[in-house]
């Protein structure tokens, strides 16, 4: 099923004891596993990433609670996990509904794990499309109201446009405009969000595109919270959707990020991103896109690697490709 479904059965107040949560929006799928993971005194098992094991998964769901609290279970991670585990932790669920299932599929691969969520299994399946504008700027309104903020439709639109369109960066831009305690304006997003000094992921990425010393500023994005990791993320996601502009344009002969990403950038941004996307070939987006995935997995499969270490050589590596 698609977001709205899920809304609307969210709203009649039904029981969702299974879900599993995917597609193209990664921050969408965050937002509703932190949602659906709120259950207060719950008896949580999280397996992420290469923690996830079978056996712990269905010991867990099987088991009743000491407590008569409810048992969650939360598997968040890029691999597939087998229909067939996955049909048998719903087994569990089927028997006892009181418990809940949430499985955050972060991959591309969505047909055959989606089809373990059924209406026999007791779950439901909910791809998560990439917000249109009015969408996004719908909930981020609806999260300012939900932290106390004041903010007219304008605004929020002129946040979402400070961060080219991402909802995520929006999101935690939020926290930071609180402080005002008052109506939030356009200027004081300017003057908070552009004017604290930080220096920005995306210009970060810019420079290392542009084959630029990067060492300085990844050291500040470093400083600034972002993990290594995260920055590896970023790197994909930005690359990827410079892929999609080159794609378009090679199909279409112009750019169009409405059509592409599903809202529009601002003009200024788009036309950057239609101009940096031509600047490489095929071949350099395979070989970039690969040591970034390649590189990622590295980062999450050893929790004793030295991460910082592995990022730098890897950038030092991507710049070569270009």
């Amino acid at each position: 099923m698609y977001r709205k479904e899920l809304d609307n059965l969210m709203r009649g107040g039904q029981n969702i004891p299974a879900i599993m949560l995917y597609g193209e929006s990664h921050f969408l799928i965050d937002h509703y596993l932190k949602i659906f993971s709120n259950i207060e005194g719950a008896n949580v098992l999280s397996l992420y990433h290469d923690e996830y094991d079978f056996a712990s998964a269905k010991a867990h769901l099987s088991q009743g609670s000491l407590f008569g609290d409810q048992n969650l279970l939360i598997i968040k991670n890029e691999k597939k996990v087998p229909k067939k585990e996955l049909d048998t932790l719903l087994t569990f669920i089927k028997k006892n509904p009181d418990n809940r299932f949430i499985y955050a599929y972060y991959g591309s691969d969505m047909k055959t794990s989606a089809k373990a969520f059924n209406k026999k299994s007791g779950g439901i399946e909910v791809r998560m499309f990439n917000p249109y504008e009015s969408e996004a700027k719908a909930m981020l309104l609806q999260e300012a109201q939900r932290q106390g903020l004041q903010l007219d439709s304008y605004t929020a639109s002129h946040l979402i446009d400070s961060q080219n369109g991402d909802l995520a960066l929006a999101f935690n831009e939020l926290s930071k405009l609180a402080i005002l305690n008052r109506p939030i304006s356009s200027k004081d997003i300017d003057a908070l969000v552009y004017g604290v000094g930080e220096v920005k992921i995306d210009q970060f990425i810019n420079h290392l595109l542009a084959k630029k010393d990067f060492r300085e500023e990844l050291q500040h994005v470093l400083e600034s919270g972002e993990d290594e990791i995260r920055i590896i993320t970023a790197i994909s996601s930005f690359l990827t959707q410079l892929y999609l502009f080159y794609a378009h344009i090679k199909i279409h002969g112009m750019a169009d990020s409405r059509a592409i990403l599903g809202y529009k950038l601002p003009r200024n941004i788009e036309q950057e991103r239609a101009q940096q996307s031509i600047r490489f070939k095929q071949h350099q987006y395979n070989e970039m896109m690969n040591l970034l995935l390649e590189n990622e997995l590295k980062m999450k499969s050893s929790g004793k690697m030295d991460k910082s270490a592995l990022l730098l050589s890897t950038l030092i590596k991507l710049q070569s490709y270009i």
